[in-house]
């Protein structure tokens, strides 16, 4: 019996062995399932980490994105602008023109664009833009086209002529291509009229000035918001101050400033755009034929030829300061330089020359005047461009967007 018994137990102790060694041989396949799902997933974890460096940030719908973009300040704006571009206007020779501003219009308004022949007898324009990098110049395509003229430009938003309407105006954002027309205003030639495009920082609001003179002489001032689009009188500028409108206004330092005269002006003519109140400034000495004042850094540049040299002043606002000489440029004896404007990024000064219209930039760090390579040849005279960002700002009010 014990034998026996102890027989017994031997066949069992071989089937906990047996047992036992199942297990273990289970165990490691369980465990080395594990370790190869954790392996797969940490492997996972890191493709996904690198797509994340790679691709920079997630996807998102480009609405959703525009819809979160038109509703931040236009100050939070500024760290995605990578260039100050050049907006120009000019005959449309091309077939590529997928949007056009009358016609979108004449939808709108639920008119049949054969009911305006307007649109099909003139001249279309297309608006193209301009960008300098690296010693070239290259245009690019909204491949929006128009039939009236640039008026003005801020912040990515234009003001254009509407043909549709005599003394209409249109404010279109060429990337987004929305657009509102606005009423008519006083009526004028285009030569006894200027007008102005400016953001008030205290309201938010945009404001489209208009400027007008009459048969005496006497210059009178109408404002109107785009948030309410309805023109208002204001008190104008003082008698004699202006001798032509030929120079479009600049908008720096919380003012638009205008050069009165076409030649041996020593004011400029600048008016408040929150209070809207005009007055006169001193010029540190007279505005010749090539000389300008442009938008620097936020800040008024007055950029005015002085012999061999070309002298830069500036204004930094408008409560008792002074101006001040912040560069002299020696430009080799070409005197026709007009300066434009000035990149935003890299604060290069463009230039071009009233001979050929050309373009130079001035580099501040190096001083040196390089002349751009044109992608192609294109002469227009110096006030058909217009200072320009490429941006999805809205004239609403981040509360007024729908979503």
């Amino acid at each position: 019996m014990t034998w026996s018994f102890a027989l017994s137990s031997h066949s069992d102790n071989n089937n906990f062995m047996q047992n036992f060694l199942m297990a273990r041989s289970t165990g490691n396949n369980n465990t080395n399932l594990l370790r190869l799902v954790e392996e797969r997933a940490l492997s996972k974890k890191v493709e996904e980490e690198q797509k994340k460096q790679e691709i920079g940030v997630p996807y998102f719908h480009k609405d959703c994105i525009s819809n979160i973009l038109i509703r931040l300040p236009l100050q939070s704006l500024s760290s995605t602008r990578f260039l100050k571009v050049c907006l120009r206007h000019q005959l449309d020779q091309s077939n590529q023109i997928t949007f056009s501003v009358e016609a979108s219009l004449l939808q709108q308004n639920s008119f049949s664009i054969f009911d305006h022949p307007i649109t099909n007898s003139m001249s279309k324009f297309c608006i193209q833009f301009m960008y300098f990098k690296e010693g070239k110049s290259k245009s690019e395509e909204y491949k929006v086209s128009c039939l009236g003229n640039i008026r003005a430009t801020c912040n990515g938003l234009v003001l254009l002529d509407n043909r549709l309407k005599k003394g209409g105006l249109v404010v279109i954002n060429p990337v987004t291509r929305k657009m509102v027309a606005l009423p008519v205003g006083t009526l004028y030639p285009p030569h006894d009229e200027s007008y102005g495009f400016a953001l008030s920082e205290a309201t938010g609001e945009y404001k489209v000035v208009h400027l007008f003179r009459d048969s005496l002489g006497y210059i009178s001032c109408e404002i109107l918001n785009l948030g309410t689009r309805f023109w208002r009188g204001v008190n104008g500028p003082s008698f004699g101050l202006f001798g032509w409108f030929g120079y479009k206004p600049v908008s720096a330092i919380g003012a638009l400033h205008w050069i009165p005269e076409i030649d041996a002006s020593e004011y400029i003519v600048s008016m408040e755009v929150d209070h809207e109140r005009f007055q006169t400034i001193l010029l540190p000495t007279a505005c010749r034929t090539y000389d300008r004042i442009i938008e620097k850094d936020g800040f008024l540049c007055f950029v005015t030829h002085e012999g061999l040299n070309i002298d830069i002043w500036v204004l930094k606002s408008l409560s008792g300061d002074f101006w001040t000489k912040h560069h002299s440029i020696t430009k080799g004896g070409i005197i026709d330089m007009v300066p434009l404007f000035s990149l935003r990024m890299s604060e290069d000064m463009i230039f071009t020359r009233d001979e050929d219209g050309s373009f130079y930039t001035y580099d501040f760090t190096l001083e040196v005047m390089t002349k751009v390579e044109p992608e192609k040849e294109c002469f227009l005279p110096s006030d058909s461009y217009f200072p320009h960002v490429n941006s999805l700002i809205s004239w609403e009010k981040s509360w007024d967007v729908c979503d």
